[in-house]
């Protein structure tokens, strides 16, 4: 009996497998085609049907010959006789299914050879379209013949493909390589309505500074504690983020601008990506990603615009408008953002799942990324080849579309987060409450502490030492007793402690977050570690795989650089006579609150309404190619540039007959020569500006090295992110060949870089004094 029940279900299988190729796509009904493919194999199916059912019959008959024969055995037994009655009931039982699974698999048959014989009369009526299903050889589509050939093999590979009515036919390869991607040339018996004139676009909605930020928390939604952590942020800082937003709405005098529909998708708090961070908000877990993320909401929400937000994959999906399947095929609609704000996570999210539609869509992409991606990173070919490809890099989107939280990377946009502003009445009270001998060290995780018990003591002889470290029940041992530790407090307590605090200090980690700049604000002072040599991805584990080769030399380089002392101390820890005496004159130092500009509500209002409004990536005009060679009647236009009055620099020429009407203004540029060992960052900052890589293109010509005085032997267009650039020692000069690699970062001992620099508006790096 388990031999013949064996036999019933491995039949079973055999003939779910035999006939699942044959109903596997859709129905003849549901198709946009009206070919089928399976009709070649129409004699088959029909013969494998009338198999399966002999085979269910030959089943029967043996399993009633087995009974039988049971049964007359088992009779011979006297006092068994009521076994072979108990035995016999299963297997007549087995029996009637058999007949019964017979008698539907010969209704099946019948079915089948019906539909068979439709679809042959159907492919007899489309005979003549069939043959013009020919793949096309049109020189504008030279990989169509190619797709078509990867068709044939792998379109069962995505269930997308069936989705959008692909069967196996080469019609349907053709005409889905023709509608729904734009591989091959529309089929000429295609049912399309002839072309219209599309009309004028309606004109767009406005968008108008809001005065409520009540149906932004319901648009983040709930379910985890960073959303929380978000929400609470967004209500504590709502009524500065108001007070801003009136103040941008003045100063810009009603100017006309465009609703946005904006995506928001963290990424980095979806499950697929593991969302490691809202478990730990609670305990003591890196916030800083959360807090620039619920600032970057208030602010586009307060400027007007249309956000979704979503935290989850399906949603993403849903709100793009993906296909049911794998992610191999465009998007089923046109995208209906004009911008995605996302991170590194979400990025790769989309890409998985947006198909061809990613690279068509990609300079809608604003990626949130701390750290900051550096041109040579960016570029795929580049990176690969030239030993600068890792995890986080190769994705051939213009450098300004990744928005960093500080302005260490002229490469990136400087997106940022804000700080809380201090009213008259505060600043006074903390300018007569603060404690001179009190200092809060920098570190929630016990094991930032590991290891600087010698700082600690040097630092316990002058001051009294606040921690808040995180613990569940057992005080963490790498906090020494003398260290009174609150735990992990609410921002709101960490805010008050700040503010009766003298000193902030940094044991080197973590890097760049927003807490030393809420410490300033507070009116401490912070003090930190100098790196020697500075960090970066060749020589310290936290920056490997970075995309990004940047050297930093302290704990905080933000602090370091633009706000310095007395506010900012940074000092060789190693040196415990260095260390204590800045502790010394920290304490003989008055200092009252400061925050950057750019860092409050309206400075990062201010920046993100000026992205939006003038940052275009899908449109940008590409830079100047490598000339032809031109006859020496044909003159090349005067350059647009000239030399500075003191002949230092070179810079846009008030009677120059071109305005090339790009942002940032090109009036506001400034090209200046670097030294063999710096990079074009650290030039324009020494003199009092900012790099600037929009300009590159002004100045990747020849003729600037002649304005400059340099002599040029030889000029190569090569594929180098220092370039354009001269090699002084032997005359050689060198122009950028790739557009996409123009960097501010990077230096050579061996070459002397051209480099754009720009002016800056007042506590706001990112903007020239007209970008607004």
């Amino acid at each position: 009996r388990i031999f013949v029940l064996g036999i019933g279900f491995f039949t079973l299988c055999f003939l779910m497998t035999s006939l699942g190729g044959q109903f596997s796509a859709k129905r003849l009904g549901d198709s946009p085609f009206t070919i089928r493919s399976e009709v070649m194999g129409a004699l088959e199916s029909r013969g494998v049907l009338r198999r399966m059912s002999d085979m269910l019959e030959m089943l029967m008959k043996r399993m009633d010959i087995l009974a039988r024969l049971e049964n007359s055995t088992d009779f011979h037994k006297g006092d068994e006789v009521r076994f072979p009655l108990d035995r016999f009931q299963p297997a007549a039982g087995l029996m009637e299914r058999i007949q019964a699974i017979a008698q539907n698999v010969s209704d099946i048959a019948i079915k089948v050879d019906q539909i068979l014989r439709n679809s042959l009369l159907n492919g007899k009526v489309m005979e003549g379209r069939r043959d013009q299903c020919e793949v096309p050889r049109d020189p504008k589509y030279p990989d169509c013949a190619g797709k078509v050939e990867w068709m044939r093999a792998r379109w069962t590979s995505d269930p997308c493909y069936a989705f959008f009515g692909v069967d196996g036919t080469e019609c349907s390869f053709l005409i889905y390589l023709s509608e729904v991607e734009w591989f091959c040339p529309p089929l000429p018996w295609r049912n399309r309505t002839t072309a219209l004139p599309s009309p004028p676009p309606l004109p767009r909605a406005q968008a108008a500074f809001r005065s409520d930020l009540a149906h932004l928390l319901e648009l983040i939604g709930t379910g985890k504690e960073s959303l929380s952590f978000m929400k609470k942020r967004i209500r504590h800082l709502a009524q500065q983020w108001l007070r801003a937003a009136r103040r941008l709405e003045q100063k810009l005098k009603d100017r006309q601008r465009d609703q946005k529909h904006i995506l928001i998708h963290i990424g980095f708090l979806t499950e697929e990506s593991g969302d490691v961070f809202s478990p730990r908000v609670l305990k003591g877990g890196p916030l800083g990603e959360m807090v620039q993320w619920a600032d970057i909401l208030a602010a586009l929400f307060l400027l007007g615009h249309n956000l979704r937000v979503t935290v989850s994959l399906k949603e993403l999906q849903s709100h793009l408008g993906v296909p049911p399947g794998r992610g191999n095929c465009p998007l089923t609609n046109p995208l209906p953002f004009d911008l995605i704000y996302t991170d590194y996570h979400g990025l790769q999210q989309m890409k998985q799942h947006m198909g061809l539609s990613f690279k068509k869509y990609r300079c809608r992409v604003r990626v949130i990324d701390t750290f900051g991606t550096e041109p040579a990173y960016n570029h795929e070919e580049y990176a690969t080849l030239r030993g600068y490809r890792t995890n986080w890099g190769y994705w051939n989107l213009q450098p300004t579309q990744f928005m960093t939280m500080f302005p260490h990377t002229p490469d990136n946009s400087f997106m940022g987060f804000v700080s809380e502003e201090l009213n008259k009445t505060e600043r006074q009270f903390i300018k007569s409450n603060k404690v001179s001998s009190m200092a809060v060290v920098y570190g929630k995780e016990a094991s930032i502490w590991k290891g600087k018990e010698k700082f600690l003591a040097i630092l316990n002889k002058y001051m009294e030492i606040h921690g808040t470290v995180y613990y569940e029940t057992q005080r963490p041992p790498e906090v020494p007793a003398f260290v009174k530790n609150h735990g992990l407090l609410p921002q709101h307590e960490f805010q008050q402690l700040l503010r009766k605090a003298k000193l902030f200090i940094g044991f080197g980690f973590p890097y760049e977050g927003p807490a030393p700049l809420e410490a300033i604000a507070n009116g401490c002072v912070f003090l930190q570690a100098r790196f020697n040599p500075p960090h970066s991805s060749l020589n310290h584990e936290f920056f490997r795989g970075k995309p990004t080769s940047r050297e930093v030399s302290s704990q905080h380089p933000y602090a370091e650089d633009f706000i310095g002392k007395p506010h900012v101390w940074t000092v060789d820890y190693n040196n415990s006579e260095e260390f204590e005496a800045a502790i010394k004159s920290i304490m003989r130092t008055q200092v009252d609150p400061y925050l950057p500009y750019e860092y409050t509500c309206e400075g990062m209002l201010e920046r993100i309404h000026a992205y939006i409004q003038h940052q275009d990536f899908c449109t940008t005009s590409s830079p100047p190619l490598p000339p032809k060679a031109k006859s020496p009647a044909m003159q090349s236009p005067p350059s647009p540039l000239a030399l500075s009055p003191n002949a230092t620099h070179l810079v846009w020429s008030p009677s120059a007959s071109w305005d090339p009407h790009v942002w940032p203004p090109v009036d506001s540029l400034q090209v200046w020569v670097s030294e063999t060992r710096h990079t074009c960052t650290e030039t324009c900052r020494q003199h009092g500006l900012v790099c600037e890589p929009t300009f590159f293109r002004f100045l990747n010509k020849k003729e600037v090295f002649l304005q400059l005085s340099i002599t040029c032997d030889s000029t190569e267009y090569e594929m180098n992110h220092l370039y354009p650039a001269v090699a002084e020692n032997v005359h050689e000069c060198y122009l950028q060949k790739e557009p996409l690699l123009f960097s501010c970062a990077g230096y050579n001992t061996k070459y002397r870089r051209l480099c754009p620099c720009r002016d800056y508006r007042r506590g706001q790096v990112a903007l020239c004094r007209d970008c607004l």
